[in-house]
């Protein structure tokens, strides 16, 4: 099967050139969203069928497979950026297709604003999580272009801007590009856009300097439990024991015990690539951590209360399995905690602990031993007048 994929703006009365009205004149099914179907109705041959392209998109590529013919699809922009004709590569792969872009939103975007846009960092909000657009923020990148959807609005996003405390940026909304009757653009605070509404479809563009993100966050800056400083795993510690948990060729980092949550923003600032899920039993650290990731602007850790030998992870897991997991505390459970660990840890992940007893130490001497851990060169450390504190790392055994 093949397809002719056009790229087209919002613009009422769209122009292509001779190759393309062509295809389109030759055309006999066509697809694409309702709103493509308004502007490029009057150009269509007559007794044209039309599929429009809506979730469920199994049920779209039902249609094209029972059309049995070429197709002609309509999409925004250029059909490659973000676009559908990345979808039926993966749908359809030995599909033939043909590819006219025109200008994406961002594009337009920069052009408008006269914004020379070869550095612009790339990110897809459409119907997609915040991953991406915090990891852009966390790396204090300083042009951000945003996709939007009708849940990740403007508003919304400048909101969670200002919740972490990326302060530093100016937006950039383009609405209704390409149609000279309804396009606008506006540059506003990001209060000013938190307050605002706007139309859709719509695009954004962050600028801003944003200061470096510090190495090494001070023990003083977090909230802490009760006010106990020593319920806070120390700034040195923290740092290596993200080295001992080698998190630069990690992906997803599972933080059992989290307390405050020095140890998962620690982790979520120097290394934004890292998926971070949090757990903790007792209830009053949620709102500790989650003032705690405001603070430092470390938006994306995943938070789980209750008790980790009791919490289903199966989902937890299923959406990224662990490679890296640090145990900040284990109530004397620390062997039924690895074993549960075991379950999901990916065949070449590491645990690590810090022990700050001997009684800890041979809980885990004991637990390596019962389920056949391989252990690491322990690293000892003392600071001022602390307890001396003995680093701990196991993976499982070669094979």
């Amino acid at each position: 099967m093949r397809f002719t994929i056009i790229g087209i703006t919002d613009h009422p009365h769209p122009w292509f050139p001779p190759e393309v009205t062509g295809s389109i004149r030759r055309g006999h099914v066509f697809s694409g969203g309702r709103r493509h179907h308004a502007i490029v109705q009057p150009l269509l041959p007559k007794g044209a069928q039309w599929i429009d392209i809506t979730v469920p998109l199994d049920a779209v590529f039902q249609q094209y497979h029972a059309a049995g013919t070429d197709i002609v699809v309509f999409t925004s922009g250029d059909p490659l950026f973000f676009g559908f004709a990345n979808t039926i590569r993966r749908q359809m792969p030995e599909a033939e297709l043909t590819v006219y872009p025109t200008f994406n939103s961002l594009q337009l975007l920069a052009h408008r604003l006269l914004l020379p846009y070869h550095d612009l960092r790339i990110v897809s909000l459409t119907g997609r999580p915040w991953p991406a657009l915090d990891r852009a923020l966390i790396e204090r990148t300083p042009q951000i272009g945003i996709l939007t959807d009708r849940e990740h609005t403007p508003a919304t996003i400048a909101q969670r801007l200002l919740e972490y405390g990326y302060t530093a940026y100016t937006m950039h909304i383009g609405e209704h590009l390409g149609n000279p009757g309804e396009e606008r653009v506006s540059t506003l605070t990001l209060s000013e856009a938190a307050a605002a509404t706007f139309r859709q479809p719509n695009s954004i563009i962050l600028t801003g300097s944003p200061d470096a993100a510090p190495f090494g966050l001070s023990d003083d800056s977090f909230t802490l439990l009760d006010g106990r400083e020593r319920m806070i795993t120390k700034m040195p510690i923290r740092l290596l024991t993200l080295q001992m948990l080698d998190l630069p060729r990690r992906h997803v980092l599972w933080d059992i015990g989290f307390c405050t949550g020095s140890v998962s923003i620690e982790a979520r600032l120097q290394f934004p690539h890292l998926r971070i899920e949090a757990f903790e039993v007792r209830p009053e650290c949620e709102a500790i951590i989650h003032a705690n990731m405001r603070h430092h602007g470390a938006p994306g850790i995943s938070v789980h209360m209750g008790d980790f030998c009791s919490v289903c992870c199966d989902s937890i897991a299923a959406r990224a399995i662990p490679d890296a997991v640090f145990i900040g505390g284990h109530g004397g459970r620390l062997q039924a905690i690895i074993e549960k660990v075991l379950q999901y840890l990916s065949p070449q992940g590491i645990i690590v602990m810090n022990s700050v007893s001997e009684q800890s130490r041979q809980l885990w001497d004991e637990a390596c031993r019962t389920l056949h851990l391989k252990q690491e060169a322990p690293l000892h450390i003392a600071i001022n007048d602390y307890n001396p504190i003995t680093i701990l790392a196991c993976k499982r055994q070669e094979e």
